[in-house]
């Protein structure tokens, strides 16, 4: 059968059409699958039993399984998902603060290879619907409400299904998307699932808390550009020239940056907002004093915000991390020709939830 929670809005209001039912009927049913969360049919109250019916003849609601979750000591959790054709993806809930941000996957591993990132050695098996990439939030979502409402946080363990009763308010206030996949080469997907984390009968996250980053897909970022919602933009830069960055990001053959960095600034111009660089720090490859001079170059004249992220390890990278004293002295260097920058020690590096370290494991 299929799965009801696949059918976006404008899908469920084609099929009540084709039923005879009102419009607004699939805002109902919208409304129960995303903001209420629920996964049986007959829970849907205030459609009709005959409605309710005629549904469950034809469509099922499906769920992520959740494998297991790990917990890293600084409040990090890592979700391990079986998607229903088997494949496996991870998503992470990071604390910090007032802010609970999920980080959320496109992909079943990924084609891009970058020499930084463990989901890159992955062999790529294919896009995650868009109801695939929501679901995520929803999953973890559910687990954190059932947590609180027994009065404690998620531990490691291997994890029970989450057909559990809904939890109606926000525990989540971002989501970013920087797990397992690159989100421009399913463009399509990753918005229309952009756009039910921010709607109000949806997941109900605003629209500015929800960041896509990209490793830099000249058509994707235009695309986006047109885009009437303010989602943010990240950009996973890694280096300052086309040499190496293409060491580091093989996509940058194909995508240079001139070409990359072209798109980034049309962005800018148009939506005037601020773009977060994203900047993995690899010893001796991009953090020399060469470097610093290029960045400022590159970023010239773009408001703009740089996140220097030291290198987190991974099983097979044989890339090493600078040092800690190595990683203040670059951002110090930089932080008068480029208008912020910040350290950003990932979160849940112990657990391989940092980033990065995304690669769907069981074990």
């Amino acid at each position: 059968m299929n799965d009801l929670r696949s059918l976006t809005l404008g899908q469920l209001e084609a099929l009540c059409a084709e039923l005879g039912w009102p419009r607004y009927t699939a805002g109902q049913i919208f409304t129960w699958l995303w903001q209420k969360g629920v996964d049986d049919i007959a829970a849907m109250t205030n459609l009709s039993k005959e409605r309710r019916a005629l549904l469950a003849e034809r469509y099922t609601v499906g769920r992520l399984e959740l494998l297991r979750t790990l917990d890293d000591e600084d409040g990090t959790t890592k979700f391990t998902f079986k998607l229903a054709d088997g494949n496996v993806i991870e998503s992470v809930f990071i604390p910090d603060g007032d802010r609970r941000t999920v980080c959320v996957s496109t992909q079943v591993g990924c084609r891009l290879g970058c020499g930084f990132c463990y989901t890159g050695t992955l062999v790529f098996k294919r896009d995650l619907a868009w109801h695939e990439i929501a679901t995520q939030v929803l999953a973890i979502r559910r687990r954190l409400g059932s947590s609180k409402s027994q009065g404690k946080s998620p531990k490691s363990e291997t994890a029970p299904d989450l057909s559990i009763s809904t939890y109606p308010f926000p525990l989540i206030t971002n989501v970013v998307f920087m797990g397992m996949g690159e989100p421009f080469l399913n463009y399509d997907a990753t918005i229309e699932a952009a756009r039910t984390i921010n709607a109000e009968n949806g997941l109900g996250i605003g629209a500015r808390r929800i960041t896509i980053s990209t490793s830099g897909i000249p058509d994707g970022i235009r695309a986006f550009t047109q885009l009437p919602q303010q989602f943010r933009l990240a950009l996973s830069l890694n280096a300052s020239d086309d040499e190496t960055r293409s060491k580091l990001m093989p996509a940058n053959k194909l995508h240079p940056l001139n070409e990359v960095m072209a798109a980034i600034r049309e962005y800018a111009a148009a939506k005037s907002k601020r773009v977060t660089f994203e900047y993995v720090l690899v010893d001796g490859i991009n953090n020399r004093n060469k470097d610093v001079k290029q960045l400022a170059a590159l970023l010239k004249g773009i408001p703009c915000k740089l996140n220097l992220i030291p290198l987190n390890p991974f099983p097979g990278c044989d890339l090493k991390a600078p040092t800690a004293e190595s990683v203040e002295a670059f951002a110090r260097k930089l932080w008068p020709l480029v208008p912020a920058v910040t350290v950003r020690r990932s979160k849940g590096a112990r657990i391989l939830a940092g980033c990065g370290q995304l690669a769907g494991l069981t074990e």
